[in-house]
Formats: structure tokens, C-alpha cells, sequence
């Protein structure tokens, strides 16, 4: 059996190849800490049998990244492992192909339950994640798509970004770390974090520094210092 697995947490992602190797016996594993790597590795590989992936890593927005996995392995089921598990999220991932959707925090067992049903051709989603209330604040979805397609181009005199992600890139200029920025805003900090990857995207950068340049170049937020 061949599997790639992908987390942006070197320590997670090396804990899981641990917990899969342990898991059977004569398994190939492949790891990759970014959608970048994802790519590279599947440019080159076509023969796994599964994928378990992070949801939110660099190189590229996560529903772009998730769409091209399907086409570039179509038989080959993905399996997310996220921290982030707002039932809206779950939902967009499953209608574009993930054949489960696991917390991070699942016990190992269930991860393995989840990689032996889709193995054999099931959906895995917990029902604790199902039954969650969607998050209030989860625009995230269908404002950050729109944005992607009906602005794609960037100027120095239209903002792309919406009210969510200017909140979050203004308390990022602040030196607010995920974790803070979500206990502000009062959403979960994976959630931020896909804010934080939809933003990088729409700016054209790949990283927080370059993105308080040119948001601060563009006028999108003020510089602290003018405060």
C-alpha cells in the first residue's frame, strides 16, 4: 500500500507516518509539508492508494488545492485531518471529492477505522463534526471563491479583500498570532488560518511580512504608526 500525507506540522506529520507505519506492514509512505510538495509529488506519482492531507498549508488556497488533487489522482480517495471542523467546511470539501473528513484531535484508532472504511469505498465523517452549528463568521466560503474568480486581478485602487479578511490582516499588522487573532474575532484558529491562506493568495505573496507591505503600500490597512 502506498500513502502521501501532507501537513504543514513536521511534528504531526512525522507522528502519523509513525501511527500508518505501525499500521500495516509493507506500507509505502510519502510525505510532503506543503501543497507545493503535494504537487511535485503527484507531477511525478500516480499509483497511491490514498491521500491524507492537511487542509490549509502553503502553495496554494485549499479548495483550488483539493480540486486539483482529484484531477490529477481521480481514483485515488483523500482523506482530510484538520483543525479546523466547521460543518460548512466539511460539507464544501465532501461535494468536491474528500472521501473523509477527521479531526486532528481524533484518537489514532479512529484514523485508522476512517483509512479502513474509505479503503473500502466509504465516506468517513464523524457525527460530532456533523452535528456542529455552522460558524457564523464562516464568509470564508463563498466570499473568498468569489473573490478568486471575479477578481483576479489586483489593482492599486480596488481592494479585493473582504471585511472579515481586512479584520484579520489589521490584527495581524498588530503582531496577533492565529491563536489570538481567533480569540478576538471569536472563531476557531483554524478558521484563521484559512483566512491568513485565502489572503496570501489575493495578494500574490507568500508570506504574513510580504503581505503587511503591500497591504500597508496599497492602503488597504493603516501603518501602526500613523495610528
Amino acid at each position: 500500500m502506498k500513502i502521501l500525507i501532507a501537513d504543514d506540522h513536521e511534528l504531526f506529520l512525522k507522528g502519523l507516518a509513525l501511527v500508518l507505519s505501525d499500521y500495516r506492514q509493507n506500507m509505502e509512505i510519502i510525505t510532503a509539508k506543503s501543497y507545493t510538495e503535494v504537487f511535485n509529488v503527484i507531477s511525478q506519482q500516480k499509483n497511491f492508494d490514498l491521500v491524507l492531507t492537511d487542509l490549509a498549508m502553503p502553495g496554494a488556497y485549499w479548495l483550488e488545492a483539493l480540486k486539483k488533487i482529484h484531477v490529477e489522482l481521480p481514483e485515488t480517495p483523500v482523506i482530510i485531518l484538520s483543525a479546523v471542523f466547521e460543518k460548512e467546511i466539511i460539507k464544501k470539501s465532501i461535494n468536491i471529492g474528500a472521501a473523509g473528513y477527521i479531526s486532528k484531535t481524533a484518537p489514532n484508532q479512529e484514523i485508522l477505522q476512517a483509512i479502513d472504511l474509505v479503503l473500502a469505498g466509504g465516506v468517513y465523517i464523524p457525527q460530532d463534526l456533523l452535528d456542529k452549528e455552522p460558524d457564523a463568521n464562516l464568509d470564508l466560503l463563498e466570499q473568498e471563491e468569489h473573490d478568486l474568480n471575479a477578481q483576479a486581478e489586483f489593482s492599486e485602487t480596488t481592494s479585493a479583500l473582504s471585511p472579515r479578511q481586512r479584520d484579520v490582516l489589521q490584527l495581524i499588522a498588530k503582531g496577533m498570532s492565529n491563536k489570538q487573532i481567533a480569540f478576538e474575532l471569536g472563531i476557531t484558529e483554524g478558521t484563521v488560518k484559512l483566512y491568513v491562506t485565502a489572503i496570501l493568495k489575493l495578494l500574490g505573496v507568500y508570506n504574513r511580512t510580504a503581505a503587511l507591505i503591500k497591504a500597508k503600500e496599497w492602503g488597504i490597512i493603516k501603518d501602526a504608526s500613523n495610528k
